[in-house]
């Protein structure tokens, strides 16, 4: 074969070739290369003809390079395999070389094909560390881990999984996965697989539901499974997330048996108050009708403070059936559910303020165009009702000023109810919603202290908030939030 003709295949070779290439006579001289490799390597395509191959070899490694070339290895000269090469611009990087003879006797060649191993290198090292990575989530992770193949037989178990279970991971590898189960899931677990692998219907795959566990010691605790599909080329397998729930479920328990106990107490609580409150209001009356006889048949033979005197044990008669009556609504919400409805609140407020009928020195003034409100009529008409009631039965001033007005919040219905009157320091903002706490003495203005604690466990009950905004000597703002959605309110009381 003449020299011409090599020259000339070489020539159609390196032209055709989209891989960078060089060729090197005997002597390690670059004879040949193509565009590919020049642009790798970053030198001018004629630079590189007649240069040592050792140009395109790191400096440090050129002298050995050189070595084994001229004792005739040029095999392990050319470093066929993976070595490091450098470009025009000193950088260096990793490449793979395929080296080959080319031509016979006097003109045999070497062509070697190179390939950039960067890009290879760098996905290898990302698989490298995906792998360590999921080996440490598997290794670590807190709920146990099992691996079958399509056939059920166990390939792996982490360490959590061993735990759980009592085997050990070497016990499980091979066996069917059903040793994990109770009976009847262990019976039909193997039917459940192949009418799967054979239509397609999943029950369990991809859906988490609640199970039964089977330690090695036979006994039985409870579990969370999560079961997914992976292929591995042709190959199904399943990967199973367990969590033991055995701690949740005996907190569940005993959940259960402390609001079935509340649920007692409640009831208990509600009847005893039902209870005394009857049995106190029966000698309350009998107490109020004796007074009242002896005010009205022995009037005349009172002096002013008899009669005053009288009029004060009246007046506290009273007092103490509003006091009982306010304790039996407190006891009942909560415990008496409501029907939920759209409610006109412009009706309500009208009907609230119409029933209270303020004085002459007092106006009472209604924003329009209030909302209707899905909620419970006759607690939302509490709530108006009391919060009206105290800014008319509190008020000061010779012209009280009443305001009933409204905003839309967005998700919420933000109503406010604000007067002129005396005003409330804000170190009692907290204390007036409590049960029986009044500011002004009770002699002066007849209250029970149980209106505000009203409105606020309503509104709770509702879904919403109750707070106010105070000037003493200016007058009192109650707000309270509502949301507009009926599913917020909380009207399924236990």
């Amino acid at each position: 074969m003449n020299s011409g003709y090599i020259h000339t295949q070489l020539d159609w070779l390196l032209s055709a070739a989209r891989d960078p290439m060089l060729v090197c006579d005997g002597t390690g001289v670059i004879v040949r290369a193509n565009g590919p490799l020049a642009a790798l390597f970053g030198w001018p395509l004629d630079d590189l003809i007649g240069e040592p191959v050792e140009i395109l070899v790191p400096a440090g490694a050129r002298g050995r390079h050189a070595q084994l070339r001229r004792h005739g290895d040029n095999a392990r000269a050319m470093g066929a395999g993976r070595f490091m090469a450098v470009d025009h611009g000193g950088t260096e990087f990793p490449v793979e070389v395929s080296l080959a003879p080319f031509g016979e006797g006097e003109t045999v060649l070497t062509l070697a094909t190179v390939h950039d191993m960067r890009a290879r290198i760098g996905a290898e090292q990302a698989l490298r560390d995906s792998e360590a990575r999921m080996r440490a989530v598997f290794e670590t992770a807190a709920d146990g881990i099992i691996t079958i193949d399509e056939r059920g037989l166990i390939e792996r178990v982490n360490p959590a999984a061993e735990h759980m279970f009592g085997y050990a991971e070497a016990e499980l590898t091979g066996r069917n996965v059903s040793v994990l189960m109770p009976s009847p899931d262990r019976e039909r677990h193997d039917g459940y697989l192949r009418n799967y692998l054979r239509t397609g219907d999943r029950r369990v795959i991809g859906h988490g539901r609640e199970v039964h566990g089977l330690r090695k010691d036979g006994s039985l605790f409870p579990m969370e499974l999560a079961v997914t599909e992976m292929r591995i080329g042709d190959a199904r397998m399943f990967t199973g997330l367990v969590r033991d729930i055995t701690t949740r479920k005996e907190s569940e328990r005993q959940a259960a048996v402390l609001l079935q106990g509340l649920r007692a107490a409640n009831e208990e609580l509600g009847n005893f108050a039902y209870v005394v409150s009857h049995d106190l209001k029966a000698p309350l009356r009998a107490i109020g009708a004796l007074a009242d006889w002896v005010a009205t048949d022995y009037s005349d033979r009172f002096d002013d403070e008899g009669r005053e005197h009288m009029r004060l044990l009246i007046s506290r008669v009273h007092r103490m059936g509003s006091l009982i009556d306010g304790i039996l609504q407190y006891s009942r919400l909560g415990r008496e559910g409501g029907t939920l409805r759209m409610v006109d609140l412009n009706a309500v407020v009208a009907e609230v303020v119409d029933l209270l009928a303020p004085p002459a020195g007092i106006a009472v003034t209604v924003e329009p165009g209030m909302p209707a409100l899905w909620t419970e009529p006759t607690r939302i008409r509490q709530v108006f009702h009391n919060l009206l009631s105290n800014a008319i039965k509190y008020m000061d001033k010779p012209q009280g000023l009443i305001t009933v007005g409204w905003t839309d919040e967005g998700d919420r219905w933000r109503f406010a109810v604000a007067d002129n009157g005396p005003g409330i320091e804000a170190r009692h903002f907290e204390r007036i919603f409590q049960l029986f706490q009044t500011l002004a003495p009770r002699d002066r203005v007849e209250s029970t202290g149980v209106g505000l604690a009203l409105v606020r466990k309503i509104v709770d009950l509702l879904g919403g908030q109750v707070w106010l905004a105070s000037v003493p000597g200016e007058g009192s703002t109650f707000y309270f939030s509502l949301p507009k959605a009926h599913r917020d309110a909380r009207m399924d009381w236990p």
